[in-house]
């Protein structure tokens, strides 16, 4: 399934959502605090990208980004 994240928020309800569907709790991701999952949850706009992406990978989250098709990986 694929969902377009556009804000801190979009990602913070995706992230809330699977975490619930999977019955995982805050304090049950490895690494980082029920504090931070809460924040990222609510969208905080400055949550390190880092344990951002831990996260995502332990939830199963697979983030992709959609360039435009006049670049190629040689611009990247």
């Amino acid at each position: 399934m694929e969902t377009e994240i556009r804000t801190p928020e979009d990602l913070g309800r995706l992230v809330r959502a699977i975490r619930k569907a999977q019955k995982v709790r805050m304090d049950d991701l490895a690494g980082v605090g029920p504090v931070f999952v809460r924040d990222l949850e609510r969208g905080k706009p400055t949550a390190q990208i880092g344990r951002v992406m831990q996260v995502l990978a332990e939830l199963g989250i697979r983030l992709v980004a959609d360039v435009p098709d006049s670049l190629d990986d040689r611009d990247a």
